[in-house]
């Protein structure tokens, strides 16, 4: 199915293609009056940095593991530090 999207003025000016399912999820969230193009800033708008899952696969196995390796040698140098701490006092 295509379906325009519109500018804030109304007119379409790109359309995209989804499919049956995806429209009729857009329809259940749909306001009225509103517009699919609207519909979308809407949803999209609400998506925030917090979530989950964002940032899931964006890291090479070598970049995880330097980032593992800096987070556990930071860990080990508090621990060390909690330790002279406790035995100056």
């Amino acid at each position: 199915m295509s379906t325009p999207t519109s500018t804030h003025d109304g007119a379409a000016d790109k359309q995209i293609r989804i499919s049956d399912r995806v429209k009729r999820r857009l329809d259940r969230h749909r306001r009225k009056g509103e517009s699919y193009n609207d519909v979308l800033e809407r949803l999209l708008s609400q998506d925030t940095d917090a979530d989950f899952s964002d940032g899931f696969g964006m890291l090479s196995d070598e970049e995880a593991d330097w980032i593992r390796e800096k987070r556990d040698e930071a860990k080990e140098n508090r621990t060390r530090r909690m330790r002279r701490r406790s035995e100056e006092t």
